[in-house]
């Protein structure tokens, strides 16, 4: 039976015999035995093997043994070594530890690539210019002079008013537009590392030590 008992859960509850009697209050656990106190004043402890518990109902811990018999092999001022079987005179060793595997949780960092874009517009922009083009015409000048040569004509003199075209050549400026690449802008990838903290809750277990006798 004392296999199925939380001895956790014992400290600083009632204590009784076979015969119900009063044993006390619970105080500690160690090296197999369970340590028991009554009184204040004139305190009496016994240290019973842990197989001699009969029961716990969550408040009352019970032994198979009477009280005349933890007075007689189950008292004393320290938890003993090791357990000496009364009735059959053999030295049993002390019992084996148990260990109690306490467990946490551990931030496992795992690093995934993601894609993203980078989007590179191009707008256009517009500006006005002002070239200088050198243009040439011709003009009409006039100029009088005395007549070289036979003066004597058979052409008669205007009688009214008469119209004389020249040609004259001018140079005009036509303005055509033609695309071309003024520059390049050249875009390059670059790994950049930094460091990001990242802040998590972990779940941990520690053992409750049982309190210290006075």
């Amino acid at each position: 039976m004392s296999s199925t008992i939380n001895w956790n859960d014992v400290i600083k509850r009632e204590a009784r015999g076979s015969n119900d009697e009063d044993f006390g209050e619970v105080q500690d656990i160690s090296n197999g035995y369970v340590f028991v106190q009554k009184g204040m004043i004139n305190k009496q402890k016994f240290f019973i093997p842990q197989e001699k518990a009969k029961s716990y109902d969550g408040d009352i811990l019970r032994f198979s043994v009477s009280r005349d018999d933890a007075m007689d092999a189950y008292q004393g001022d320290d938890f003993p070594t090791s357990f000496q079987n009364r009735d059959q005179g053999l030295n049993l060793p002390q019992s084996d530890p148990v260990t109690i595997p306490l467990v946490e949780e551990r931030l496992d960092v795992k690093k995934r690539v993601e894609e993203s874009q980078a989007t590179i517009i191009k707008v256009p922009l517009k500006e006005t210019k002002t070239i200088q083009v050198e243009v040439t015409h011709e003009e009409v000048s006039f100029e009088t002079r005395q007549p070289t040569g036979d003066t004597s004509t058979s052409q008669e003199p205007v009688r009214s008013r008469q119209v004389i075209e020249i040609p004259l050549k001018r140079e005009e400026v036509v303005v055509s537009k033609t695309p071309y690449i003024r520059e390049e802008v050249v875009v390059k990838k670059k790994p950049v590392t930094e460091t990001r903290e990242f802040t998590e809750e972990i779940a941990s277990e520690q053992v409750d030590a049982p309190p210290a006798i006075p």
